[in-house]
């Protein structure tokens, strides 16, 4: 018997990825960046055992088993890692072990914050510790497969998914622009908005998204482009000024497609657009961008800040959306953060029950 445990880290979409030029190999229309978050706070922790004596491959997420169907895209997965297993000349476990696997979440489940970009991650980096297959741009491809996201959570930092322009999907692959530590002030606050699972999932929503939507053909061929370079400008250069405009505006796009597929996808909700005015009002007062939203499938925020904006920008969010579960030991979750007396007369925010 041999077992693995890894855990792999959340990924927040800059320029997001929305749709794809091939449904099984999941190749995006677009490229994309993402940030990739602490594991400290979010992440997936997954445990691989393989067995000489299991009788068949098994799956439990967060608890509850799940299908191991033939042809799935965790099928896909295990298959492509038998082949890089191979092709790396591994004989530590026999591909004909059967698998068992369990992995949990440490958030919310197909609420809008990329757990399945980082449940798949964590497969395949368990699954390559347990074949002794070293991390590469080739093991991306195959994290890919499960979850498009997941290619970029198998690295730290700042990362690109290249779209690719081989039928293969073999130069569609995730590189890392920048490592963790290169912008090491930069927080996310991420204000969950609602946990429950998304009405039009992220697969559904993409494929009516590339049948119907007008916006999305010149969001690919105009936009995505000029923003992937200045985006990599903006971060290598530490200029937030730039990161953030470029980070909600193409936010605000995403959201735009979705509600150009017909029928519409809505995946935000009105607590999500008083977030996008607060943000917006927040920075008008400030007089430069101290914060920028950017929303995935769903209608929770994750909201950049430098560090040293973080206290008073908590503040302002907890006077502006207050919560009757604000002193509670659940409702703040992460870093410590030291309190700030805000001036409401300085700021002059009007609060909101939400």
């Amino acid at each position: 018997m041999f077992s693995v445990t890894c855990v792999a880290p959340v990924n927040i979409a800059l320029i997001k990825y929305w749709g794809k030029r091939h449904e099984e190999l999941i190749l995006p229309v677009n490229d994309s960046i993402s940030m990739t978050l602490s594991t400290d706070e979010l992440c997936a922790k997954t445990t691989v055992t393989a067995s000489e004596s299991f009788e068949r491959n098994r799956m439990w997420l967060n608890g509850e088993e799940v299908p191991f169907e033939e042809g799935s895209r965790l099928q896909r997965c295990l298959k492509e890692v038998h082949r890089l297993a191979v092709a790396n000349g591994s004989q530590k476990v026999p591909p004909t072990w059967k698998l068992h696997i369990a992995s949990v979440n440490n958030f919310p489940t197909a609420a809008g914050l990329a757990s399945s970009a980082a449940g798949y991650a964590c497969l395949v980096y368990s699954l390559s510790r347990l074949y002794d297959i070293p991390l590469s741009e080739e093991l991306t491809t195959v994290a890919r497969q499960g979850s498009g996201s997941a290619c970029r959570s198998l690295y730290g930092g700042f990362v690109q998914w290249h779209r690719g322009a081989l039928d293969d999907g073999s130069d569609s692959v995730a590189r890392q622009i920048a490592p963790s530590d290169h912008w090491p002030n930069m927080h996310v606050l991420i204000l969950v908005v609602n946990d429950a699972r998304k009405k039009t999932a992220s697969t559904r929503g993409m494929q009516q998204a590339v049948k119907t939507s007008q916006l999305i053909k010149h969001r690919v061929e105009q936009v995505v482009p000029d923003r992937i370079t200045r985006l990599r400008e903006a971060i290598a250069s530490h200029d937030f000024q730039a990161f953030a405009e470029i980070t909600m505006k193409d936010s605000n796009q995403f959201h735009a497609v979705a509600l150009d597929t017909y029928p519409p996808c809505v995946y935000m909700n009105d607590v999500s657009h008083r977030i996008v005015s607060f943000v917006h009002d927040y920075n008008d007062r400030m007089g430069s961008y101290h914060a920028a939203y950017t929303f995935d499938a769903g209608p929770n925020a994750c909201l950049y800040v430098l560090a040293e904006h973080v206290p008073h920008l908590l503040s302002a969010i907890q006077k502006v959306f207050p919560n009757d579960l604000a002193d509670g030991d659940t409702y703040l979750r992460g870093l410590p953060i030291p309190k700030v007396q805000m001036l409401s007369a300085a700021i002059g925010f009007t609060g909101c029950s939400c």
